[in-house]
């Protein structure tokens, strides 16, 4: 393996490009913080210095689509290759046709397209994947793989479809079966039909489901009540695939930090443009001070969760992408969580969705509504209680002299603009009697003040000490 890496891998990376390099098909079942993507990206870059592949399709959620093209591949991908990278959009404008048309240009240049999985449930995004694929030698990679794993699905199938045309296939997730191992059929089928042995969902279902016949209103359905062989379906996967967890790498940070970027919705983005241009007429009308200047970040940032209070006092509701790239985030990583919020009623609708999707006895709340005789009962259950996976609080409540070692992920649905409220939410996990390396996940809604709260957070600056009146302008 002859490569010049850009950035210094750790020994698991070398590990997994070892062992896939060269291979048509490979599964990376990374944990998330292990860095997979960089992984993937040096394995392209190998690939196409030694003239196996010129295109690079890449198909992630939309919450990291923005990260492969604004960080990963530039910091990643060695500077000798020169590369035509496009980011899809739905809304094709003159210039976007344009930047498109340049991926089939005759050079040789790496193509390389960025995807969310979504548009593949769309003819226009499916037939120009398509259209990519066939113009080049082309790896196609799932990223977060999970998101094929309905086998009934639009985008699944078009996906699948896709992938017969490709030259290298590699799908990557931290958790490749969220629900039971049937998630793995439509995942493996992607790379390889033939690495599971069996062409069809039911046969796969057959030899490793438990089945169960249940009446339901004069109808007898199918259901799944337990699992089998699952000890030679961990064989067959060892043959193409690599499994790493954050545990198992001496070489990792302490503290390992990402972000997953959420878009707007229209209506959020008419409500937090009239916010900030009335947070500028104030400032322009009369000088802020610096105790009023951080509530207007605050009232901006509040819009970016999906409510804002209006002129009469009252919370109003704005539909939003956040929760749900909160529980995408939750379906990707193993094992418990922490979630801080800044708001209560972000903290009852997570609390509400957890529940729908992991069962009542999943989650337990530690903010200012938890009663106090509550509080300590539902750290030990989070602490000690294996059914317990996920601490919904504020920092404010919970982020002080707990201990929550329990989670080795903490995610950040919001932040406060409190460096101190930051540095001691992120210790309840990271302290003595922590096994684990930490990940931590912060959402950031593009284009908004999330991103410099977030820019100042990561560099130790108190933003409610450092900014003033005069300054709000900059952020907002």
């Amino acid at each position: 393996m002859n490569y010049k890496f850009k950035t210094k891998p750790y020994a698991h990376q070398i590990t997994a490009l070892e062992k896939s390099w060269n291979k048509e098909t490979y599964a990376y079942f990374m944990e998330m913080g292990t860095g997979k993507t960089k992984v993937l990206i040096d394995n392209a870059a190998m690939l196409y210095d030694k003239g196996k592949i010129d295109g690079l399709l890449i198909v992630a959620p939309k919450g990291v689509i923005g990260t492969w093209y604004n960080q990963e591949l530039p910091t990643h991908l060695p500077n000798h290759i020169e590369n035509v990278t496009i980011l899809w959009q739905a809304n094709i404008t003159k210039g976007q046709q344009e930047k498109l048309d340049s991926l089939f240009e005759p050079e040789e240049t790496f193509h390389i397209l960025i995807m969310n999985v979504e548009a593949l449930s769309t003819t226009k995004g499916t037939d120009f994947a398509a259209k990519f694929i066939n113009s080049h030698n082309t790896l196609m990679v799932i990223d977060e793989s999970t998101t094929i794993k309905n086998p009934s699905a639009k985008r699944t199938k078009n996906i699948l479809n896709l992938s017969t045309n490709t030259k290298y296939r590699r799908i990557m997730t931290g958790s490749p079966v969220t629900k039971n191992p049937l998630d793995l059929f439509s995942q493996c089928y992607f790379l390889d039909p033939f690495h599971l042995e069996h062409e069809s969902y039911y046969s796969f279902r057959t030899r490793y489901a438990i089945m169960k016949t249940a009446h339901i209103s004069g109808r007898s359905i199918q259901l799944v009540s337990g699992f089998k062989n699952l000890g030679e379906l961990s064989d067959k996967l060892k043959d193409f695939s690599y499994r790493v967890l954050k545990e198992d790498c001496l070489d990792l940070p302490d503290k390992i930090y990402m972000k997953r970027v959420i878009s707007l919705t229209e209506e959020q983005q008419k409500v937090y443009k009239q916010m900030k241009e009335k947070a500028l007429a104030e400032l322009h009308g009369e000088k802020m001070t610096t105790v009023n200047a951080p509530t207007q970040l605050m009232r901006l940032q509040q819009i970016t969760c999906g409510h804002f209070k209006a002129d009469d006092g009252t919370i109003q509701e704005i539909k939003s992408n956040r929760l749900t790239e909160l529980m995408d985030v939750l379906e990707e990583i193993e094992g418990k969580a922490i979630i801080w919020a800044h708001w209560q009623l972000d903290i009852k609708k997570i609390i509400e969705e957890i529940k729908k999707v992991h069962g009542p006895g999943s989650v337990v709340d530690y903010y200012g509504l938890t009663p106090q005789d509550q509080r300590d009962k539902n750290r030990e259950a989070f602490q000690n209680d294996s059914k317990v996976r996920f601490l919904v609080g504020t920092p404010q409540t919970g982020g002080y002299g707990i201990t929550l070692t329990a989670a080795s992920t903490v995610i950040y649905y919001s932040n406060s603009y409190d460096l101190e409220k930051r540095i001691q939410s992120e210790d309840r996990a990271h302290r003595i009697g922590q096994k684990n390396k930490v990940l931590y996940i912060d959402l950031v809604a593009k284009g908004t003040v999330d991103e410099k709260i977030i820019k100042s957070l990561r560099n130790k600056v108190s933003i409610a000490k450092e900014i003033s009146g005069e300054e709000l302008s900059t952020w907002i």
